[in-house]
């Protein structure tokens, strides 16, 4: 069974191709809040054929999102170039998360998604740190419960503001240098950057196993910047990159499986 599985974030899309339960292509898209509807499926069909995979082979898409603003345009692409009924995650939606906070229904997709593939690969309890444009710390308890989260700037957000801010500082590359104590101006700020982030990471990890009395909760690190942190941070058990397309591949398995659209 082919679906198509998609993970829209604040600056990038990610596009996975499963074939049952195994991730066999995965595509990346900058988040344009200005393409049509025509834009988004010539990107989407023009993806598929650069791995020979014929459009009318997907049999399902489900879509997790945060940024209302492009859904209108990505799901009548759906409908218009793959003739499929997309699933979009959200509330209603039947996702196997039991969620214990203030307001489940404020809970976003993208967490919901995490969770769900944290809960069917690694275990609980457990604490998923998804680095986006904002980092989010999703706390799972022993019952498998989302019961509470964490958000912070995202590095991105914090090496942008370091350069807008200060008017002599250049606008810097997110790389860790090969040492903190340094004298070349672009590498001081890297350091601070990089360096206190990771500082952040452990301290925010620790203090959270330190409050759920759990000091052996595992650590699930994902996203984009994950791949650049988490190997340094020793609290990080797990990267897994592709955790939230998981969350969405299981999500849609949960639901029934929509109609082929007529031509």
């Amino acid at each position: 069974m082919r679906l198509l599985a998609l993970d829209i974030g604040n600056t990038q899309i990610k596009i996975g191709l499963f074939e049952d339960e195994k991730l066999r292509y995965l595509w990346k898209l900058t988040t344009g809040t200005k393409r049509t509807t025509d834009e988004f499926g010539a990107a989407i069909w023009g993806m598929l054929q650069t791995r020979s995979v014929e459009p009318s082979t997907i049999e399902r898409v489900a879509i997790s999102s945060v940024v209302p603003a492009i859904m209108h345009s990505v799901v009548e692409s759906i409908r218009r170039y793959l003739k499929i009924e997309p699933l979009v995650i959200g509330p209603g939606t039947k996702s196997g998360v039991k969620i214990r906070t203030a307001n489940p229904r404020e809970v976003g997709a993208d967490l919901i998604c995490d969770v769900a593939a944290c809960l069917e690969y690694y275990s609980a309890p457990c604490i998923i740190v998804d680095f986006g444009t904002v980092t989010k710390y999703e706390i799972i308890d022993q019952d498998g419960v989302l019961m509470a989260a964490v958000f912070s700037p995202g590095i991105g957000i914090s090496a942008e503001a370091m350069s807008e801010k200060a008017a002599q500082l250049p606008p810097i590359e997110i790389k860790k240098p090969a040492s903190i104590i340094t004298s070349v101006t672009m590498e001081c700020m890297q350091a601070g950057l990089v360096y206190g982030y990771i500082g952040q990471v452990q301290y925010i990890v620790e203090q959270i196993k330190k409050e759920m009395n759990l000091p052996d909760m595992k650590v699930v690190a994902t996203g984009g910047f994950g791949r650049l942190l988490a190997g340094d941070i020793p609290a990080i058990d797990y990267y897994d990159n592709e955790l939230a397309l998981k969350g969405v591949r299981l999500i849609a398995m949960k639901n029934k499986a929509p109609k082929k659209l007529g031509s």
